[in-house]
């Protein structure tokens, strides 16, 4: 009993017969493993075009990457479970999740979300500030392509380089620049109003919304460096405790949209792109080890927005991509 249920947790990635959105194609999700379950996130009519565009990570990112730390200690009695959002419970935005909306902006979203979280960590929970989504896409030319894809290392480079300027969710009025791109409902049994093909870049403004009161130059708030984190566990786990979250690549299969509780790893379906997440902890769950990730579908997407993935075999190259910064 104990090798079958090994040879189904393990199960090498099988083709994909059904297509992506169909009952059929969960249902053999879950025939096929045993560690995470699947179940409907998007509806079945919905443009696999748009689905591909929520996925902005450009695939030849890996050729900018960010050097390592040179010099990093790491954290020698590393905890089995290890989740931010206990360990700093005064930094509100490490409980957040996001929306990009219709616009593969997820490459912003992962970065300014684990911006906002270590601001607050590195004062001591002293500073709340809500990094701008839609600054960084909308002015950083550098990093891509606006909601048409982009490249975190650029983000975290911009970050040090020009700074971003606050801002909070869509029509929240709060801080200088609020993100312009309406959340929409790409998920089942939600109200919002529904999502599009495209979502168009909005525009660098370089000023804030007029009941702020802060100028724009003056709200920029800046990293003192940039980095990529080794791919090593260990490396990542000490990053994580010393610093906070950090911005995690991964490559999106056709099984990962309907991810709903458990731990992830891929077991089915064809490669749709390459997605920016916030990695913000671990743990062991029925013996399977993962890492604890924000994602930015909003909260009606798998386990309120978030959901575990397989750690320590870089499974859909979550390891190898991550990229992290220390504020000013």
């Amino acid at each position: 009993m104990f090798l079958l249920a090994l040879f189904v947790s393990t199960t090498l990635a099988l083709p994909q017969i059904h297509h992506p959105l169909s009952d059929e194609f969960i249902d053999e999700i879950n025939f096929q493993q045993n560690t995470w379950k699947a179940g409907r996130n998007f509806h079945e009519n919905i443009s696999m075009d748009y689905i591909r565009r929520l996925m902005g990570v450009l695939p030849d990112n890996e050729l900018h990457r960010l050097p390592e730390l040179t010099e990093f200690e790491l954290v020698q009695d590393i905890p089995e479970n290890f989740d931010a959002r206990e360990q700093w419970p005064n930094c509100p935005t490490i409980k957040e999740i996001r929306d990009q909306g219709s616009c593969g902006s997820c490459w912003a979203f992962g970065a300014v979300e684990a911006m906002s979280d270590r601001v607050c960590i590195h004062s001591n929970g002293k500073i709340n500030f809500h990094f701008s989504a839609n600054d960084l896409v909308s002015c950083c030319s550098d990093c891509g392509y606006g909601c048409n894809g982009g490249d975190p290392n650029a983000a975290w480079s911009y970050w040090v380089n020009e700074g971003i300027v606050s801002g909070g969710q869509y029509d929240s009025h709060q801080g200088c620049r609020p993100y312009e791109i309406a959340p929409c409902e790409h998920h089942v049994n939600g109200t919002r109003p529904p999502c599009h093909d495209s979502g168009s870049t909005p525009e660098c403004k370089q000023a804030c919304e007029d009941s702020y009161s802060v100028p724009y130059r003056k709200d920029k708030h800046y990293g003192q460096k940039a980095y990529a984190v080794s791919s090593d566990v260990k490396a990542i786990q000490s990053e994580i405790i010393k610093n906070g979250p950090v911005e995690a690549s991964m490559a999106v299969y056709a099984d990962f949209m309907h991810y709903k509780s458990g731990v992830y790893q891929h077991t089915m379906g064809k490669l749709y792109g390459y997605h920016a997440v916030r990695m913000l902890g671990w743990g062991v769950e029925n013996g399977t080890p993962y890492w604890l990730i924000a994602n930015s579908w909003n909260t009606d997407w798998g386990d309120n927005g978030f959901f575990k993935i397989l750690r320590g075999k870089d499974d859909c190259e979550i390891e190898s991509g991550l990229t992290a910064g220390i504020p000013s």
